[in-house]
């Protein structure tokens, strides 16, 4: 499906950036695991192909380390096809007067100038490639925002218009850029997340989560990591060359109010 392409995964040290990084390998790409974390290396043993997997140490608040994390990607495996901008940080829980200057900036820098710095450093490389694609992995949060979540929201919401304005940009190029949009999706950082929106309303676990998650779902389920990993792998395939400029909630159908 991917046999013979090359993918650059930011986050991919752990969560659902991990799983993205995976489900690629497993479809045949080549995978650079770009992330601050010593976790990169985990996910490339998981992976198990040390032929097809780079482990990259990449800050992407940094565009100098961004450059050269593309650069080391594009000599190790001769082109580059796929980026996933997965990295990304909640920021903090608080009202907004309560959100410091340096609070915000961090959130921002990460999630979606870091973004900017990938797409930028790609897309030269990107421009080469027959079959080329950006998939940012935005959240719901981007649509439906979450109360005391003020920079998470605007910088997701962000990752949207920008990836819109993207995919014009590359389009004339072949080059597709889509936004997916995760609700709740398991792991530790959804529990951390309750958590502490239980703490903020004075609530419990199981309150919170009823609030937030559950009671908001037709179906019985949330989202697993791997349902993000093969969307991903979708959107990078040959049967997605025709979706571009779309932003594409996996949610299980949860209610936005």
């Amino acid at each position: 499906m991917l046999s013979g392409l090359t993918a650059f995964v930011t986050g991919a040290s752990q969560g659902i950036g991990r799983h993205i990084a995976i489900v690629l390998a497993e479809k045949g790409a080549n995978v650079a695991l770009a992330a601050r974390g010593d976790g990169i290396h985990e996910t490339a043993e998981l992976i198990g192909d040390d032929d097809r997997t780079l482990a990259v140490r990449t800050d992407v608040a940094d565009e100098t380390n961004v450059e050269e994390s593309i650069e080391k990607t594009v000599e190790t495996f001769g082109g580059l096809d796929i980026v996933v901008n997965n990295a990304g940080i909640g920021g903090p829980t608080a009202l907004i007067e309560d959100i410091s200057e340096a609070e915000w900036d961090k959130t921002q820098d990460v999630n979606l100038k870091g973004t900017f710095f990938v797409c930028k450093h790609a897309a030269s490389h990107l421009r080469e490639s027959d079959q080329a694609s950006i998939v940012n992995i935005s959240s719901i949060a981007g649509k439906d925002p979450y109360p005391s979540r003020t920079p998470y929201s605007a910088s997701k919401g962000g990752m949207i218009g920008f990836t819109r304005s993207l995919a014009y940009e590359l389009g004339e190029d072949g080059i597709t850029a889509n936004t997916i949009c995760p609700g709740a999706v398991e792991g530790d950082r959804i529990e951390r997340m309750i958590e502490n929106q239980a703490e903020r309303q004075g609530i419990s676990f199981d309150e919170a989560m009823e609030q937030r998650v559950t009671g908001r779902l037709p179906l019985d389920s949330i989202v697993s990591p791997d349902d993000i990993g093969e969307f991903v792998a979708f959107l990078a395939s040959e049967h997605a060359r025709n979706i571009t400029a779309q932003d594409i909630n996996i949610d299980s159908g949860a209610r936005q109010d």
